[in-house]
């Protein structure tokens, strides 16, 4: 769902825009009720554990995507980066786990990261429509955008993405320092 939220979202067009928006929320809330689920039900599988957070990273890149297109000032690229890398290198250190037979349990602060992102990003994505509206409805949107408070709010969330990839990378050091498996 990840790719046809970002396609829509990034129409200059109201209908489409807010359809990506029921695209999005569809995808986190699928999401959410699958992973209760396989916990409440013990249905739980490896291919599972590492599937999950995989596609909530799609799902947040893809937002956090779509952001630079509202106002690159607001949302510069490089925080983008910032969010896509650490992803990535946590991706790759599970993968790496997985292959010594360790199975990363997602940290507290990584769930609180995802949460925080997905609160964040499903308000800047529904003020990124609202700002399509006419009239004075728009031009308050636009009023808020230029507080700078969206682009306050995403250097937070750069910052405890940050800080949970570097927790993970600090509570699983010893895997850097393991013997290679022969």
């Amino acid at each position: 769902m990840a790719p046809i939220f970002l396609i829509l979202f990034i129409q200059d067009d109201i209908l489409w825009r807010g359809l990506s928006l029921v695209v999005f929320a569809v995808a986190a809330i699928t999401d959410a009720i699958d992973g209760y689920y396989a916990r409440r039900y013990d249905v739980e599988s490896e291919f599972g554990i590492f599937l999950d957070p995989l596609a909530d990273k799609f799902l947040t890149f893809a937002g956090f995507v779509c952001l630079p297109f509202l106002d690159p000032q607001q949302f510069p690229w490089w925080a983008v980066f910032l969010i896509v890398i650490r992803d990535v290198i946590i991706t790759v250190l599970r993968i790496y786990s997985t292959r010594r037979g360790i199975i990363l349990q997602t940290r507290v602060t990584a769930k609180a990261k995802t949460a925080i992102q997905m609160g964040f990003l499903y308000i800047t994505l529904l003020f990124g429509f609202f700002i399509l509206f006419e009239g004075g409805f728009g031009e308050t949107i636009h009023s808020i955008f230029e507080t700078n408070i969206f682009f306050w709010g995403m250097m937070t969330v750069v910052a405890i993405t940050v800080y949970s990839g570097i927790e993970y990378l600090v509570v699983n050091r010893k895997l850097f320092t393991m013997k290679p498996l022969k």
